[in-house]
């Protein structure tokens, strides 16, 4: 009896042993995987050959507004929910205004205003604005965010969240800007200024400027407009669910609603739609470098739930499953599995392209160039997944070559109407899906291979995309005059003639790992890049961790609602001889060896002199006596302003 009461503890205790050890492997394995996504190869990869983590979105206009694809010479009407990115020119013309969204930060242009997006990445956005009004809403700032306007004459930096107003006159030869809230930087003509909250600079002249200071004006119809959107934004129940930096965030309200679904948490459903709807059906797809097959939704809050989480079909119809909350999310072209469109393949009908809306937890796989780490970030930031089934689908797909993925069971293929299929005309001509949906018996949808990649070649339509041609252009003298810069503008891109020239017409036939150098220098004070975590992400929340923790007071401000406190003429003053000092070694020309069609390097900070601190102390003596008893700042708050109902042009005092 004891000798059996003795095997059985026996084989208990070495079943044990067994289940630790295999945990332990468990764990190790999941170690082992997440240190190969870390690499020291695939960090470099990620931090300078990787696609940008966020994009630009034209997400409201009236009246005529242009635009103009980086590279191109054509200007065409735009298009709501394009995706803007490095190199796209935008125009309103008189009468009109446009609301351009990156992440949370908000670009409102006025009547005849034009502006160039010279670099929109993961931590920067730089914009030259070369003639009329702009408006920037910038709600979060922190260590490696880069917010920079660049002007004819001055180069304007964004140093905390706030509310500001750039106004250029057509000649280029004045700036003027406002700061409603928050704290800016000025710099030209050899001279660096800081504009806080409550006050406006006037700038004249380009090889040296005259400075003015003064109240901030009262409000126009067009800051009256801002602000009402803004307000808009800031009610906003969407931010309670998702990230402010998903672009696209603040539609959602309007045209759906959140509840609690099952299995999949909080999710958002839209409101209306018409009969036959499902993702990825009403709009059009247009090649959008360096990510190729982008998706252009009709829908006006259709841009968040096509790039960024999942679709998934529940009781009744669709709903939008977002990622995590808790990380800065990655913008994806379009989140979909490919069906047929390989070169080779052919439907009944004949050539073309179908796609299905990728569920919850399923993995994407980009087809555009990117690097290992990258395609963690891209699916655990949009989605619910293990890092352990994205490199086991990874290297079934990628390492392996398996090119179809028809091992995997995508959930929304076997939903009613869940596949998508187009001609392949309609698909690179950037012609509305939905009018030209093809029906293929689902037998053969059953039987057709799913890709990562969509397989069809672009033609030029296929960029241009499905704006009809413009007739309302910007002047000429405007949109080529160049504008001086801090920051190392990013390369302009080459027209699309050059790119297929280049890829001898396989521009989608490209290797998963770009084989490029490193990116270019950037000559301001930047901190370095964050190192990944071992998911290949990192927590929005932890912008300030890893290398920079040697930092006691990390330069990272939310919005607060209030003024900065004032400094007085002193402490002013002393602020921005230093502010001289700090910047004069990263602006001086042979420091910043870059050429750029649209943009100079800024002339080096001189030392002042005596009589110019005189001139300026003075200055800020005079505004800081004129301050009103309660600020501009906190007026707009308290005051409900409508929102502007005459479109018309709206110009600053002294325009």
């Amino acid at each position: 009896m004891n000798a059996h009461k003795q095997w059985c503890w026996a084989v208990i205790v070495a079943s044990f042993a067994f289940m630790l050890g295999a945990s332990r492997a468990a764990t190790a394995q999941d170690a082992q995987i997440a240190a190969d996504a870390q690499s020291p190869q695939d960090a470099q990869a990620a931090n300078n050959q990787d696609p940008p983590g966020r994009v630009a979105r034209l997400n409201y206009m009236v009246g005529s507004v242009s635009f103009q694809s980086g590279g191109e010479s054509d200007w065409f009407d735009a298009v709501l929910n394009r995706p803007l990115v490095t190199g796209d020119n935008l125009w309103a013309d008189e009468g009109s205004r446009a609301e351009v969204h990156i992440g949370s930060t908000a670009l409102r242009l006025g009547p005849k205003t034009g502006i160039t997006l010279l670099e929109v990445s993961d931590r920067a956005a730089q914009i030259r604005l070369a003639q009329g009004s702009l408006i920037v809403k910038v709600r979060h700032v922190d260590d490696e965010d880069s917010y920079e306007v660049d002007t004819p004459n001055v180069a304007f930096v964004v140093m905390q969240p706030g509310d500001y107003r750039i106004d250029v006159d057509p000649d280029g030869n004045r700036t003027e800007v406002t700061v409603w809230r928050g704290r800016g930087e000025v710099t030209g003509g050899g001279s660096s200024y800081t504009v806080v909250a409550d006050q406006h600079a006037t700038f004249t002249g380009t090889d040296q400027l005259s400075y003015d200071l003064g109240q901030v004006p009262a409000g126009d119809g067009f800051d009256n407009w801002a602000f009402g959107r803004d307000r808009n934004e800031d009610d906003s129940d969407a931010a309670n669910y998702v990230s402010r930096e998903i672009t696209g965030y603040e539609d959602l309200d309007q045209y759906g609603d959140w509840s609690y679904v099952a299995d999949y948490g909080m999710c958002w459903r839209p409101r209306v739609l018409v009969a036959g709807w499902a993702p990825y059906r009403f709009g059009h797809w247009v090649w959008v470098g360096p990510w190729g097959w982008t998706w252009v939704a009709d829908e006006p809050w259709g841009f968040a739930p096509f790039h960024y989480g999942r679709w998934a079909f529940a009781g009744s119809g669709w709903i939008w499953v977002p990622g995590s909350v808790a990380v800065r999310p990655i913008y994806a072209p379009a989140l979909v599995a490919w069906m047929g469109g390989r070169p080779g393949f052919n439907f009944s009908f004949g050539a073309g392209v179908g796609w299905v809306p990728l569920a919850p937890g399923e993995v994407f796989i980009p087809g555009y160039r990117v690097s290992r780490a990258y395609v963690n970030r891209v699916n655990i930031t949009n989605t619910t997944v293990s890092v352990a089934r994205v490199t086991n689908v990874y290297n079934t797909v990628v390492v392996n070559r398996n090119t179809t993925v028809n091992s995997v069971a995508y959930a929304n293929r076997g939903v009613s109407g869940g596949v998508t299929v187009v001609s392949r005309d309609t698909f690179v001509n950037a012609q509305p899906v939905a009018r030209n949906v093809v029906q293929v018996p689902a037998k053969e949808l059953a039987a057709v291979p799913v890709s990562h990649t969509a397989g069809a070649e672009p033609v030029r339509s296929s960029v241009l995309g499905a704006g009809t041609p413009a007739v309302h252009m910007p002047p000429t003298s405007a949109m080529n005059r160049q504008v001086v810069a801090l920051r190392t503008p990013a390369p302009m891109p080459r027209s699309f003639d050059q790119q297929q020239a280049q890829a001898a017409g396989n521009l989608s036939q490209q290797s998963l790992v770009r084989q490029e150098g490193p990116g270019r220098p950037v000559t301001t004070n930047q901190p370095p890049r964050l190192a990944q975590s071992q998911d290949g992400f990192r927590p929005f929340e932890q912008a300030n961790a890893g290398n920079n923790q040697s930092k006691p007071h990390p330069r990272v401000w939310e919005e607060q609602g209030t003024p900065e406190p004032e400094k007085n003429t002193q402490a002013e003053s002393e602020s921005r001889n230093a502010q001289s000092s700090g910047n004069s070694h990263q602006s001086q020309p042979e420091q910043q060896q870059w050429s750029h069609p649209l943009a100079k390097p800024v002339a080096p900070v001189r030392v002042r002199n005596d009589e110019q601190q005189k001139d300026e102390e003075q200055k800020f003596s005079n505004w800081h006596q004129q301050k009103p008893t309660s600020p501009p700042s906190q007026q707009r708050q308290q005051n409900s302003h409508p929102p502007a109902q005459n479109h018309g042009s709206a110009t600053k005092k002294g325009h």
